[in-house]
């Protein structure tokens, strides 16, 4: 109701005054309206935000639980715990059990333990509980202002319902990649290590975390630990099964990936590709077209980036480069799916708010767009004729977070060192 009279006011004052007559300075006013109301105390509340975060998680398992019955997700997590312990190869179908197929790393049959052993809907719940907080108390270890983390949190909310509905370890990756940041960046090298290491060896997303190295101050001590983690998480899930079958699920991990990479670049694969990779294919129909000129095109433009030493260590270079490799690795995957932005979006959300304001023209519109087609665009307040039949068949839930990505990359290369201040 505040956010309606508010903006019908200011609609109002635009007809009537000609001061008001800017584009500009119309969204200004909707912007800062919406900080205002942002900043109130109950949303200045970690426990607030919190309990709301945590509510949601419940309340999606619950009615997913009673209304579809526990996600196929679910069931093919959970399997890798008993299938690593009934020696059941990780990557080989179970129908009795569930559908698809497991695609992460046999480190995971660790983490889905707890769960695997609870009741289904108390371990799903319990599952999406976790999985929540832990991307909230990521959010919160970035160095930014209250407010701004609130924001962050409110603007990626409809992306972890997306995530939390279809139970996806996503949400996971995205808080593993910003504590890889933020533990660099407070000389905790070894539990960076462990996060990087652990979100490569679980789904390989987690490896971008290595770009932090140059952010280290103990390189050396960073490299080590990597070391080591990779060893630890290598050896962890013979203690429940034995070497020799981990080793061999090892070598069907690297083999699964390589097929469903090939899957996923193929017209036949709708609901994967969704990406900057999906988006070029699907457009031109061109299917035939390698991804890899693309993949290190991108990867050149990120290289580019850290051409600017000087820049390493201010907190507005460290953030864009955490934006730019959190949409990165969605936008170049052939393994994204729309619940997958989660973590692009958590990107967004971060450039978003350390943005310089008032906000340019250029910047409302990528914001407005992000929100609107990334992250709102699989959910049921999108018009599903328009997403079925126009967006999803091009893939063009990635079009918003490349413009961002390359706007992320323009802002690192060209903005001046002075200049890298945080947005108020």
């Amino acid at each position: 109701m505040y956010f309606c009279t508010k903006i019908r006011s200011i609609i109002m004052a635009k007809e009537t005054t000609s001061e008001l007559g800017s584009f500009r300075l119309f969204f200004k006013r909707i912007g800062q309206s919406i900080l205002n109301f942002i900043k109130k105390p109950i949303f200045q509340n970690y426990r607030f935000t919190l309990g709301i975060w945590i509510a949601i998680s419940i309340l999606t398992g619950f009615f997913k639980f009673l209304s579809h019955g526990l996600h196929n997700n679910y069931q093919i997590y959970k399997y890798v715990f008993f299938n690593t312990l009934q020696h059941y190869p990780l990557y080989a179908t179970r129908p009795e059990a569930y559908a698809d197929l497991n695609h992460y790393g046999p480190i995971f049959s660790i983490i889905i333990a707890p769960f695997a052993l609870l009741p289904d809907l108390i371990g799903g719940s319990l599952w999406l509980i976790v999985l929540g907080v832990f991307l909230f108390y990521a959010i919160k270890e970035l160095p930014l202002k209250n407010y701004q983390h609130q924001i962050i949190y409110w603007l990626t909310l409809n992306s972890l319902i997306i995530a939390h509905t279809n139970m996806q370890f996503n949400t996971a990756i995205a808080a593993m990649i910003i504590l890889s940041y933020t533990f660099t960046r407070k000389e905790k090298d070894m539990w960076a290590a462990f996060m990087i290491m652990l979100g490569t060896f679980v789904k390989l997303y987690g490896i971008v975390g290595l770009a932090f190295f140059f952010f280290s101050k103990h390189k050396p001590k960073f490299v080590l630990w990597c070391v080591i983690w990779s060893v630890v998480f290598f050896v962890l899930p013979m203690a429940i099964s034995s070497p020799n079958f981990i080793i061999s699920q090892y070598q069907a991990w690297f083999h699964e990936l390589i097929l469903k990479n090939a899957h996923n670049s193929s017209s036949n694969s709708v609901l994967q590709n969704i990406s900057l990779l999906g988006m070029i294919t699907r457009s031109t129909g061109h299917f035939e077209w390698s991804n890899t000129p693309i993949i290190l095109a991108g990867l050149l433009l990120f290289a580019i980036s850290f051409f600017q030493i000087k820049k390493w260590k201010t907190d507005k270079f460290q953030l864009l480069t955490l934006c730019s490799l959190m949409n990165f690795v969605v936008l170049f995957s052939t393994g994204s799916e729309p619940n997958t932005y989660i973590i692009a979006i958590v990107g967004v959300a971060i450039w978003t708010v350390i943005q310089p304001r008032p906000f340019s023209k250029l910047d409302w519109f990528l914001i407005i767009f992000a929100i609107v087609l990334s992250s709102f665009g699989p959910s049921d307040l999108f018009p599903k004729p328009l997403y079925l039949n126009f967006i999803r068949p091009y893939a063009l839930q990635a079009l918003p977070c490349t413009l961002i990505w390359l706007k992320i990359l323009h802002e690192v290369i060209f903005r001046k060192s002075e200049n890298y201040l945080i947005g108020e």
